[in-house]
């Protein structure tokens, strides 16, 4: 069988830098998305974060460029046409900066634009027309990475524009890590291989999971294109900004390694958690990102939300990650010789995030929490046995739960391993003041490989309970044959809800279940507007304006508890006026599990689309925005009179 992730047929032409850098990708710090161009990005910082990256070890883990952004110079050159660094900011010049960082063993970035200014308002100087002057001066002051962006860029052709730093730079002498920054525009994964060592796949990254997941399936599909000394780069990190969950940050991370995408810092590490230490320290997981075949990982599936994402490593191991993208735990399941792997009586599989090492008679499965991902490594390893086997906890049942009602669920506990589990145990815990009982036994001696334990359980939240969203966790104990104890621990989300009211209900006044959205809140009854809570405007599609509805921006997902009670969904949808011609977006509708309407792609050029649903018998319905496949950039859109029958 011909594995899933077999290259194709076409590879795609071999860089000819080959200067030896960026043979792995590029792993450091950039202060853009913590600090944009306010006061506090100064040198103060940068020596900051050098010596956080040896105090705390991201040094030891890998980490080596400390990237300046936009507005580190003057707006104005001097008068020999040179750039001058702002002396509020660096007191000290660039280069003292440069020597301060180099001191710790670390490297210096630099940033400017391929136009005649930067990106940033106040009109920075950039490199256009100056590009053997700024490339000397950059080296001149021991700059290590160049990070060269596309505003103002005044028309001028991307490939010349990119091409002719690349010139200037190798004039210099000084190796130099160039960073292509012009958003994937011109697709520079097709010509850059041989211009420079990354180039931007996307639009800029915010810190919101809508933003990170439409980032995510941009570049999942440009696989071919990357390898050592040429990466797609799906943007900075945002891990520890605060706009996402652990859990969000911890896909976030994952799903950026196993892309072999470039890991820079994007958060204030002087402010940083501890849980934001632990993900950016994971040796395992960077340990992927830079592994030296520099493959970057494939998607073998993705139904449903469900992705499972492969990447084959340099001792013939595979990183597989299955990732959630959906508000609700999901079962994502494969095999070994799915990703790869040859036959095997069994493998060792590895959970990275729990540093715990497991046996699999081949089956490589997971209910991973909504938005979470379960990252492994698997191989054809004649000592699996020392493991033991591995085990999946699953949940079947609906978590949604009426307050001072009892919902049923089961618990089941299945022996993927080639070895039995035995002395087999498991817990079900859930928030203070809720019943959970067990209606059948928690524990068996044995589990054999393949089978599971099944346990009934009754679960009630106390009456009064406030809607909202409450933890479970789903814990089993067990031991190898030779005695080996093991653990594996499910945490999910119960909600408690309330029945939808008879009749015909605006959705802009119902209460949801939970709400994603690439930028901002969803707001009720307005448009989306900007990132603020209740900015947004009268909802207007195409001149005409309603009173009702919602207001997001792709990607999002709105979902609804309807209790199997409800009948039709209906809207008039489209992109909200005040993008002016700006945005592309598609609308779906899912009844539980399952598409049953959408939209296809809609601009701010066409007018409101009617859609309607036929949700009958869900117990879920979710309101889907899509970014139309060109990413999030201006995708306001509109569920105008939105309407639930029920």
């Amino acid at each position: 069988m011909t594995p899933a992730f077999a290259a194709p047929a076409q590879e795609p032409a071999s860089p000819t830098l080959a200067d030896g850098l960026a043979l792995t990708p590029p792993m450091g710090f950039n202060n853009w998305n913590s600090t944009h161009c306010r006061a506090e990005f100064n040198e103060d910082m940068v020596k900051g974060i050098a010596d956080l990256f040896v105090d705390k070890g991201l040094k030891e883990a890998g980490y080596q460029y400390v990237n300046l952004d936009d507005c580190w110079a003057l707006p104005s050159r001097d008068a020999n046409g040179k750039l001058v660094p702002d002396p509020v900011r660096f007191p000290g010049g660039i280069k003292a900066v440069a020597d301060y960082v180099h001191a710790k063993g670390l490297k210096l970035g630099i940033y400017t634009s391929a136009g005649t200014k930067t990106c940033n308002s106040a009109g920075f100087p950039g490199a256009l027309g100056h590009e053997y002057s700024d490339a000397q001066q950059f080296a001149d002051w021991g700059v290590d990475y160049l990070k060269y962006d596309n505003c103002n860029n005044q028309g001028v052709d991307a490939k010349l524009r990119y091409t002719t730093m690349r010139d200037a730079l190798k004039a210099t002498g000084r190796p130099i890590v160039y960073s292509i920054c012009e958003w994937g525009e011109n697709k520079p994964w097709e010509w850059a291989s041989d211009v420079g060592h990354l180039w931007r796949t996307t639009g800029d990254i915010s810190d919101s999971w809508g933003s990170m997941l439409s980032i995510l399936k941009q570049n999942l599909p440009l696989a071919p294109h990357a390898g050592p000394g040429h990466w797609n780069d799906p943007d900075m990190l945002e891990v520890g900004n605060g706009g996402m969950t652990d859990t969000e940050y911890r896909s976030h991370f994952s799903m950026w390694s196993i892309m072999a995408a470039p890991l820079l810092i994007g958060s204030d590490l002087r402010k940083a958690s501890a849980a934001t230490f632990d993900i950016l320290d994971n040796r395992e997981v960077i340990a992927v990102d830079q592994d030296p075949l520099g493959k970057q990982g494939t998607v073998l599936s993705s139904e449903g939300g469900r992705w499972v994402v492969a990447k084959e490593m340099k001792d013939g191991s595979r990183a597989v990650a299955l990732f959630n993208e959906t508000g609700s735990a999901q079962r994502i399941a494969t095999t070994a010789q799915a990703v790869g792997l040859p036959e095997a009586d069994a493998y060792t599989l590895r959970d990275l995030w729990r540093h715990k090492g497991y046996n699999t008679a081949g089956t490589i499965s997971a209910t991973v929490p909504a938005h979470g991902t379960v990252l492994v490594r698997v191989s054809v390893d004649p000592q699996w046995a020392k493991n033991p086997p591995a085990v999946e906890l699953g949940l079947d049942g609906s978590p949604l739960v009426e307050a001072g009602r009892t919902a049923s669920l089961t618990s089941t506990v299945t022996d993927l391993g080639r070895t039995p589990a035995k002395r087999v145990s498991v817990t079900l815990s859930g928030p203070e003041g809720w019943t959970v009982a067990a209606t059948s036994p928690t524990g068996t001696g044995t589990v054999p490989t393949g089978h599971a334990l099944r346990t009934q359980w009754q679960v009630t939240a106390p009456a009064g309970a406030a809607t909202g969203s409450y933890d479970l966790t789903l814990k089993a104990s067990y031991r190898s044959p030779t005695g080996v104890r093991a653990e594996s621990v499910l945490p999910l989300k119960a909600s408690v809800v309330v029945a939808p009211p008879s009749g015909v209900s605006s959705l802009g006044d119902l209460p949801w279940l939970s709400t994603t959205n690439g930028w901002g809140p969803v707001e009720r009854n307005t448009s989306n507007g900007e990132s603020a809570a209740g900015d947004g405007h009268p909802i207007t599609l195409g001149g005409v304006a309603y009173t009702k509805g919602l207001g997001v921006h792709a990607e999002s997902a709105v979902e609804y508890y309807t209790g199997k009670a409800c009948e039709t969904v209906t809207a008039d949808v489209g992109v909200d006026d005040e993008k002016g011609a700006k945005g592309t977006v598609a609308f779906e509708i899912w009844a539980d599990g399952t598409k049953v309407a959408s939209t296809g792609v809609l601009t701010n050029a066409m007018p409101a689309q009617p859609i309607t649903a036929d949700v009958t018998g869900a117990q879920v319905v979710r309101l889907v925005v899509t970014d139309g496949g060109d990413g999030i950039d201006s995708d306001h859109a509109d569920w105008a009179d939105a309407k639930l029958s029920c």
